[in-house]
């Protein structure tokens, strides 16, 4: 059996490699993905602790971030497309539509 130590460490590397992601890159589509890497770190975490704990509420939570995933991935690749489609390119420095 591994121990619970390394799927931790796993768990906070992938957090940390979209985190990382997240911060550098200009690309909306990678921002993207380096979110969804945080979400699945997160779920690695829970099923880890579920495992061990040896209780079921772990994955639970699981389905629930699972299905917030599908639905912020619907949403979000949608306004990637109709910012691409307006301005023609995903880089996050273009976008000023907020401003006034």
């Amino acid at each position: 059996m591994i121990p619970l130590d390394y799927y931790i460490i796993l768990s906070a590397f992938l957090f940390v490699v979209g985190v990382i992601g997240v911060v550098i890159s200009r690309n909306l589509i990678v921002m993207f993905m380096s979110i969804e890497i945080m979400l699945n770190a997160g779920n690695l975490a829970l099923m880890a602790f579920s495992r061990y704990l040896q209780n079921m509420d772990g994955h639970v939570f699981v389905f629930l971030v699972m299905a917030v995933a599908a639905a912020e991935a619907a949403v979000g690749l949608a306004i990637i497309i109709a910012v691409f489609r307006n301005r023609e390119s995903v880089n996050s420095d273009s976008l000023n539509l907020m401003k006034w």
